[in-house]
This record gives C-alpha cells, sequence and structure tokens, in this order.
C-alpha cells in the first residue's frame, strides 16, 4: 500500500493506493480545507487556529495510514510551511503530536510532482503543453515538451537524459522550464477581497497577475508556439475543475466526468462572469463550488483567465488530480523500475 499526503495552503489531502498495470487503484482518501496559510500574507507565521485545525485533519490522516497498513509514502507540505517562519516547528510539533514526518519541498520539486500527477493527461497529438497547478499560496507553471517513443529513446543516450520522463504510467515528456508564482486563491483572495467581487476587480486581479506571467513569456515566447505549433493548456487545481464543473451544469462535482475533459479555454471567461453575477451567496450555495470555497473561487478564476489571455490556447485539458498523484507515479515508477534490475 502506497500513500501521498499533500499539505497545502488551503487544504489538506491524502490519496492511499495499490498500483495496477497501467497506474493505481485508489483505497482511500481525504480531503480537507484548514486553511493554514490563513493571515499568512499579513504576519508571516502560521497562527495557532490554522495549526488546531490542520492537526485536527492530520490525526485523521495518520489514522488512515495505520489502519491500511501503508508501507511506502511520501508526505508533503508546500507553500505556507514554505514561507512561514514558523513552519519548520509547525512540521516538528505535527510529528510530535500524529507520528507524521512531513517533508517542506521545494518550488520545483511542486512543480515536477504536478507535471508528474497529470502526465497521463498530456495529448500526445501535441508538441507542447503548459501545465499550471493553482495552489492556495503559489501558482506553478511548467513548459512541457510532450515526446513521441522514439524520439524520447534517442534523447534518452544523450548526457541529458535524466529530463526525459519516461514511464509506463504517462505519454514521455521533458520538461523544458517551470517558474513558480506566489499567488494562489488564498493570497490573492486575501490582497483583493474574495466576497464582493465586482467585474473591475476582477479586471484588477488579472491585470496583477499577468505581471507575474510577463517574465516567462519573455524568457520562452509561448504565444508564438501557440500560434505555429500543437499546444494545449493543462490545469491541475479546483479551480478548473470547478469551472469545468459549471459549464456542464452538474447538480453536483462528479470527477469521472471531469477529469481529462476537454474545456474550450473561452468558456473560463464567460463563467467568471457568471459567479460575479452570482454574488457570494449563490456561490455558496453552489453545488460544485460550497460555502468553504465561495470566498475563494473568483480569485483562481483571476488567475487561470490571466493564464488564457496571455496564452490563448484553444483547449484546456481538465486535471481532478495533481501532487498526490505524482508523488504515487514516482513511488511506483521507481520500485518497478528497480524490481526489472533485480530481475
Amino acid at each position: 500500500m502506497y500513500g501521498a499526503l499533500d499539505l497545502g495552503t488551503n487544504n489538506c489531502r491524502l490519496l492511499l493506493a495499490r498500483p495496477q498495470r497501467r497506474g493505481f487503484r485508489v483505497i482511500d482518501s481525504f480531503s480537507r480545507i484548514i486553511r493554514l496559510g490563513e493571515g499568512l500574507g499579513k504576519n508571516s507565521k502560521l497562527s495557532d487556529q490554522a495549526m488546531d485545525r490542520t492537526i485536527d485533519a492530520l490525526k485523521v490522516c495518520s489514522e488512515k495510514m495505520a489502519y491500511r497498513g501503508v508501507h511506502k509514502s511520501r508526505l508533503i507540505a508546500t507553500e505556507a510551511c514554505r514561507r512561514a517562519e514558523n513552519g519548520a516547528e509547525f512540521i516538528h510539533r505535527v510529528h510530535a503530536e500524529t507520528g507524521l514526518k512531513l517533508e517542506i519541498i521545494e518550488q520545483q520539486t511542486e512543480a515536477k510532482l504536478a507535471v508528474a500527477g497529470c502526465a497521463a493527461l498530456l495529448d500526445e497529438r501535441s508538441n507542447y503543453a503548459l501545465v499550471f497547478d493553482i495552489g492556495g499560496g503559489s501558482s506553478e507553471l511548467v513548459l512541457v515538451e510532450i515526446l513521441p517513443k522514439a524520439a524520447a529513446d534517442d534523447q534518452a543516450e544523450d548526457d541529458h537524459s535524466h529530463i526525459i520522463e519516461k514511464s509506463p504510467f504517462h505519454p514521455d515528456y521533458r520538461i523544458i522550464d517551470w517558474t513558480s508564482l506566489p499567488i494562489g486563491v488564498v493570497t490573492l483572495s486575501e490582497k483583493f477581497g474574495g466576497t464582493n467581487v465586482t467585474h473591475k476587480l476582477m479586471d484588477q486581479m488579472i491585470e496583477y497577475v499577468d505581471a507575474f506571467l510577463a517574465p516567462f513569456e519573455a524568457k520562452h515566447q509561448i504565444s508564438q508556439k501557440i500560434t505555429k505549433e500543437k499546444i494545449h493548456l493543462l490545469g491541475t487545481s479546483g479551480t478548473v475543475t470547478t469551472v469545468a464543473g459549471i459549464h456542464l451544469k452538474l447538480k453536483q462535482y462528479d470527477r469521472r466526468r471531469i477529469d481529462g475533459y476537454w474545456l474550450e479555454s473561452s468558456l473560463s471567461l464567460g463563467v467568471t462572469d457568471m459567479l460575479i453575477d452570482m454574488e457570494f451567496e449563490g456561490r455558496a450555495n453552489h453545488p460544485c463550488i460550497g460555502p468553504e470555497r465561495a470566498d475563494l473561487v473568483l480569485a483562481g478564476c483571476a488567475i487561470f483567465n490571466a493564464i488564457y489571455k496571455r496564452w490563448p490556447a484553444e483547449r484546456t485539458r481538465v486535471a481532478d488530480r495533481g501532487l498526490r498523484e505524482g508523488i504515487l507515479t514516482n513511488l511506483m515508477s521507481s520500485d518497478l523500475a528497480d524490481n526489472q534490475r533485480t530481475e
């Protein structure tokens, strides 16, 4: 039994799974909004209330892992613990009170895991993909080259073979570059407000986010790739899955219909306008949003829309998967490779 835990700025998520021939079968999972990074932008520290909420959630995770007999796992903490002055202290407290040993990962590791988690959704008919993961405290952008099997085998012979990601669980790909933006749904909503969002405020948020995207565009000229090459967006976040669910008019969220769905990218703009006009109470009552995310969803839409306006690829593939799946894929691929070497 394998386990993956992702402790983010807004959510605590656990996934327990067993390997299968092409991927894995989920045995148990857990997700709870804990808002660990609440107020972090103002105080530079994790608050006592946020840490208490998180400890309670992590105790549930610890119990599930023990009950299921997890033999190999990776437990990660991301932006909130990276940024907080008391982040390392909190990690020690987690170990003392739950027995879990969390690892605060670097931004580059987070970006790589995000891609690994949704790599099975890369379209092999495309040359490139721009993968984006909208988090609570940060957002990652990864420019990926999708490689035909023969090309990947040829490149694996050169000195840079370590950058070719090969696995039976997904298409072969190469990470060209990545960047981490210091903005997520929590930090952006705390800066601009998430309850009473007007169309004017949305435009201001999009403009603010775009300033962080411009250097990545200047470095890689992604907009030119969109006009000349086959490239698609791949979004792994609650924001993108929510936009897809609303577009599909789901009466309740259904992962089977969302994960892997091809969304016409421009539709995010119309969904955003509808959510603004819906006002806070309407968003809180929407089955694809709920009261816990009603003040965050438009901040996520601002990030999504800024990405689309900067890089207007026609299609966005929606991924209801992410860091946890990336961890599991890497753990299982590593064990598979070890077993093949010993045979």
